[in-house]
């Protein structure tokens, strides 16, 4: 039961964090924006090469490790320049035997507009098995995947390339109380999802201590995050809004994901 628990907070984790941002995404994009096929944003928080490394946590004992890395190289998807963004999140070898964990994520995502081009997962959870993909054409608004054809919203993020668009953006209007609502489509679906800002505070974890801005995604009946408890995240409030904790309340107690390790290049 507790490895069990730690699987499904780990995708929560991955699809709370990014709709958080898929959140701020909304309130900073223009609406004339929204409309164009196209679009060229500037991006100074991150580039080829950058990893950031987690340890989860249950209690006093370490469960497991994530992390996210930008491949070196820029990537070409059908001509277009693309940052090769991946995310694995994996149970500890020593943990195997209870509840083995391993599941990845790439998204391509273009360098001049910081929106996907090409989405993958693969979970391997126990005896659970998934295997997903996702060709997005912006222009049309056409979602080509491993499991049909959906139409999108302009610009539309998987869970993974809307936590490195919001890195782009400037979040310094935020403040606490702050409910804003939006539309995320995932798993073919399109999910109305609020989204409170509680605030900014200091936060100490392995990699250091930060000064956050902390977010909470309200759980909604029938949502993405259907009575499963409260999710909490901070992440950096400077100019690189790196993701250093997430929290949450499981029925046997609290796990969090922690910062550990990060680079700059």
């Amino acid at each position: 039961m507790y490895m069990n628990d730690t699987t499904t907070f780990f995708r929560r984790c991955l699809l709370g964090i990014c709709v958080i941002f898929a959140v701020a995404m909304m309130a900073s994009t223009p609406p004339s924006e929204l409309h164009q096929p196209l679009r060229r944003l500037p991006n100074a928080a991150f580039r080829c090469g950058e990893e950031l490394s987690y340890t989860v946590r249950y209690g006093f004992i370490t469960a497991g490790e994530g992390s996210f890395r930008i491949r070196p190289q820029v990537a070409l998807r059908n001509g277009t320049p693309c940052y090769d963004v991946n995310f694995e999140v994996r149970s500890l070898k020593s943990l195997e035997w209870i509840y083995r964990v391993h599941d990845t994520y790439r998204t391509l995502i273009d360098t001049s507009g910081i929106y996907p081009v090409f989405f993958e997962q693969h979970n391997r959870e126990g005896a659970y098995r998934r295997d997903f993909w996702a060709e997005f054409d912006h222009a049309k608004r056409i979602a080509t995947t491993s499991e049909g054809e959906f139409p999108i919203e302009p610009f539309t993020h998987d869970v993974v390339s809307a936590l490195f668009y919001v890195r782009t953006q400037d979040l310094s209007g935020l403040k606490k109380g702050d409910v804003i609502a939006l539309k995320n489509f995932t798993d073919r679906q399109s999910y109305a999802l609020n989204v409170r800002v509680l605030g900014r505070e200091t936060v100490k974890v392995e990699a250091g201590t930060f000064r956050c801005i902390a977010i909470e995604p309200l759980v909604m009946e029938g949502g993405l995050f259907k009575s499963d408890g409260r999710i909490v995240v901070w992440f950096t409030d400077d100019a690189r809004k790196m993701p250093v904790k997430v929290a949450t309340k499981v029925l046997i107690g609290t796990i969090d994901v922690e910062l550990k390790n990060f680079s700059k290049p």
